[in-house]
């Protein structure tokens, strides 16, 4: 070989060599450095990290909704609590009021809401439909005498509200058909009406039955011919015996005029069967018969509603 041909392999050699030391070098610097790994193991690595985050992050949005979402169930169960609390205190002190004729002014404000609640809500719809019902299940079980001293007695006064104000029989035969159907009553106007034609559907069932309907109201004699002509308009007819108030019995507390008139009855040979009314001294005392009914009412309302 000549000595050029030496000189190419011993430069060919050292660039090999050199080549060679460069790489090793480069290899111990990448794994003195870090971790050495390929692009495609790279790419998985990063894409791990994304998932991972990405899921924490997904749990810590889950625990916050789900802690917000206890704290609020916690706020509607002690919200309820204290709704339920109110319901109760003033379904107690409505017997209370009644028991003792409170007037509108010592009635908690809480509870006025509560009652006008309870005929917006339309439980005092179902509540009236139910007693009703179970007044005209009572009387499919029993008939009139042959003697016709069986009679039952309403309060009218229930029918007749003092600043409740009815018109023409045509307008309300209009209502009936709005009030009379499966539509819950929206307010409390509706809600009077509603009761005035529920009484008078038992009212007119019972008179066709043959039961003598004796009516009884709280108002003076005076006024008998106004009221007379008030519950002829709105259909009830053909009432056995109108019973108002004397001069001597308005001092009397209602209870006790009440019993009074039906314990005259009672000795006149009138045989009682029933007493219906929404208001507690008319079904307080004795001569009360085989069944009384008490139909519902909420508390008082202020004086720019109609009563119930």
């Amino acid at each position: 070989m000549s000595a050029y041909g030496h000189q190419m392999e011993r430069e060919f050699s050292s660039q090999s060599l050199l080549s060679r030391e460069d790489t090793e070098s480069g290899s111990q610097y990448v794994l003195e450095s870090g971790f050495y790994m390929k692009s495609f193991a790279a790419t998985i690595f990063i894409a791990g990290l994304l998932i991972v985050g990405v899921l924490l992050v997904t749990l810590i949005v889950t625990l916050a909704v789900m802690l917000q979402s206890c704290e609020s169930r916690g706020k509607g169960v002690v919200e309820i609590e204290k709704a339920s609390d109110s319901y109760h205190y003033c379904k107690a002190f409505a017997l209370h009021g009644e028991l003792n004729s409170l007037e509108e002014p010592e009635i908690p404000p809480v509870c006025w809401n509560l009652a006008i609640h309870y005929i917006e809500g339309g439980e005092y719809e179902r509540d009236l439909n139910f007693t009703i019902s179970m007044i005209e299940s009572f009387f499919d079980t029993i008939s009139p005498s042959d003697n016709h001293l069986d009679a039952v007695l309403m309060d009218i006064d229930d029918i007749l509200a003092s600043n409740h104000t009815y018109s023409h029989q045509s307008m309300h035969q209009q209502q009936f058909n709005q009030y009379g159907s499966n539509k819950p009553s929206g307010s409390i106007e509706d809600a009077a009406n509603l009761k005035h034609w529920r009484i008078l559907e038992l009212y007119v069932k019972l008179k066709s039955r043959g039961w003598s309907l004796i009516l009884l109201s709280r108002k003076p004699e005076r006024q008998r011919i106004v009221t007379a002509e008030q519950l002829k308009a709105v259909g009830f007819n053909g009432w056995s015996s109108l019973i108002m108030r004397a001069d001597s019995e308005m001092e009397m507390e209602t209870w006790e005029y009440f019993r009074t008139r039906r314990t005259a009855m009672k000795e006149g040979g009138t045989q009682i069967i029933s007493v219906i009314s929404s208001q507690l001294d008319a079904l307080t005392g004795s001569s009360l018969g085989k069944r009384v009914f008490k139909l519902p009412k909420p508390l008082h309302y202020n004086s720019q509603t109609p009563t119930l």
